[in-house]
């Protein structure tokens, strides 16, 4: 199983990936070069140690992800879930809502969320 922690620049590499795949890593070198400031070694490296993850692939020098981005902040988020609240969403919202108002907006789409949970 992948590991779904990033550091902050780590996720940045990431979403160059995510962005542009898939893509040759030349590429992929040329943008980080370019974005972030990097080496040739650095990207390689960097892509290495998230391949060696299961986050993304480099065959043949095309990379691609094997966790979408959506996927990957899902299981983030779930990890958070189940470290901080106890896997509790209820102990999580009432945390998260005690320093911060929902708007009427935010109340829609979460009730929205819990009919279509309730659906399925």
């Amino acid at each position: 199983m992948a590991e779904y922690r990033l550091g902050a620049i780590e996720m940045r590499f990431a979403d160059i990936i995510w962005n542009n795949e898939p893509l040759q890593s030349g590429e992929l070198v040329k943008l980080c070069e370019k974005e972030l400031n990097w080496k040739k070694s650095t990207t390689y490296t960097i892509l290495r140690r998230l391949c060696e993850r299961g986050i993304f692939q480099n065959i043949d020098g095309r990379v691609t992800s094997l966790v979408s981005k959506e996927e990957f902040t899902a299981r983030q988020s779930e990890k958070f879930v189940e470290e901080a609240f106890q896997g509790s969403l209820p102990k999580f919202l009432t945390a998260f809502t005690t320093r911060k108002k929902l708007s009427d907006n935010e109340i829609q789409e979460l009730q929205k969320i819990i009919e279509e949970s309730r659906r399925k």
